[in-house]
């Protein structure tokens, strides 16, 4: 049986605020089942997918984690932290 992954997608700027986020992120993602896209948006992607997905998950905000499509609470007010990355998911590996 196929197990389902894990989309996270980590928005940055390139800052050091923005490294720190990204190198919990991927602290916390380390089952098979996770699969982590980084967009810095210094340097917008080609395909211009990144800015569409700013506007799809409502990103007001740098840096942000998406996990499946959800923008983690802790993104929405506040820094990015181990404890709303794991409410959203991260660091439970899954089958």
């Amino acid at each position: 049986m196929a197990t389902e992954k894990r989309r996270v997608e980590v928005f940055t700027a390139g800052c050091a605020v923005c490294d720190k986020a990204v190198k919990l992120v991927k602290e916390l993602a380390l089952c098979e089942t996770c699969e982590v896209s980084i967009y810095n948006l210094n340097d917008v992607c080609d395909s211009m997918e990144c800015l569409e997905k700013i506007k799809l998950y409502n990103i007001t905000r740098v840096p942000s984690v998406v996990v499946n499509g959800v923008l983690a609470e802790c993104c929405k007010s506040g820094p990015v932290t181990a404890e709303g990355l794991r409410a959203a998911g991260l660091g439970e590996c899954r089958g």
